[in-house]
């Protein structure tokens, strides 16, 4: 958004924003709508709001620098960027949770509706990114072509190394927006005290299995093009960190919406199986969808 700001026309400033908005409710509403998640609102810390919303800004930070549709826009521009995104966010879900009359100024205290406004404007801001660099037509923002060529011709350990971080960034996005809508639901746990052994088992090869379908063996735009002799380790190293991304975002929603409370490991493990099914799904597809 801050990216020439300067000599940018404010229509186009506006339909920047307006793509943020439509992306950010697009990926959030099934969150404003669920009252596990007013509920976390109430019961987080302080500490875990404030964990929350580091977590949020780096992500920010990651998807707008490596994933987003400016890949030679400076880290000035990037911090200033996440940084409307997010207080973009707030206002959205502030505004919503108000016509949803989830807030009431006469009966709540303002430590209450300062939770519910900052936990669902995490999930918010996300969706502003995602909706910002998505839902535009390519000229509307030009790339700096030195920088992006530049980059090009890095090789050797770089080269993979970005590749790499791009590739965890897009999947703890989709993870995070795929999975948060189910994390604060009593469903998970639920379905991870009734499964036996075998079924966490079956649940991992899954999520496994359809990593490996949905980017290797599908049409999805931007699949990419291995070369036969290292198609093997291609799938081996992408699948197994697009599934670790999902099990570590998994672990954190389950951890933020207090499903791990008065749990053993087992459960909480299982919780974290169950939850990746999605967040795997959201992990391998998002990557695409999302680029």
């Amino acid at each position: 958004m801050a990216n020439d700001k300067k000599i940018r026309p404010v229509r186009k400033s506006l339909q920047e924003y307006a793509r943020g908005i439509a992306g950010g409710l697009l990926f959030s509403f099934p969150l404003l709508y669920t009252m596990e998640v007013w509920w976390a609102g109430f019961t987080a810390s302080p500490v875990q709001l404030l964990l929350m919303v580091l977590v949020t800004y780096l992500l920010l930070l990651g998807y707008n620098r490596y994933a987003g549709m400016r890949p030679g826009a400076s880290w000035r521009s990037v911090f200033i960027d996440s940084v409307e995104e997010m207080g973009l966010g707030i206002v959205l879900a502030f505004a919503v949770l108000f016509v949803l009359n989830r807030i009431e100024f006469g009966g709540m205290s303002i430590e209450e509706i300062m939770g519910k406004v900052i936990v669902e404007a995490m999930a918010v801001s996300i969706g502003v990114s995602v909706g910002t660099a998505q839902l535009g037509s390519p000229e509307d923002e030009p790339e700096e072509e030195d920088e992006v060529k530049t980059e090009a011709k890095e090789a050797g350990w770089r080269t993979g190394l970005r590749s790499k971080v791009s590739l965890v960034v897009l999947a703890l996005c989709g993870s995070v927006i795929v999975g948060g809508n189910v994390a604060p639901t009593e469903e998970v746990i639920v379905l991870a005290v009734g499964a036996e052994p075998l079924h966490i088992l079956l649940m991992a090869v899954l999520s496994l299995a359809m990593s490996v379908v949905v980017v290797y063996f599908s049409d999805f735009k931007g699949t990419g093009h291995h070369q036969k002799k290292n198609l093997a380790f291609a799938i081996t190293l992408d699948t197994c960190l697009s599934y670790l991304t999902a099990l570590a975002a998994s672990a954190f929603l389950l951890w933020f919406f207090g499903r791990f409370e008065g749990v053993d490991f087992e459960i909480a493990f299982a919780q974290c199986i169950v939850l990746g099914v999605l967040a795997s799904l959201g992990a391998s597809a998002g990557r695409l969808l999302i680029k």
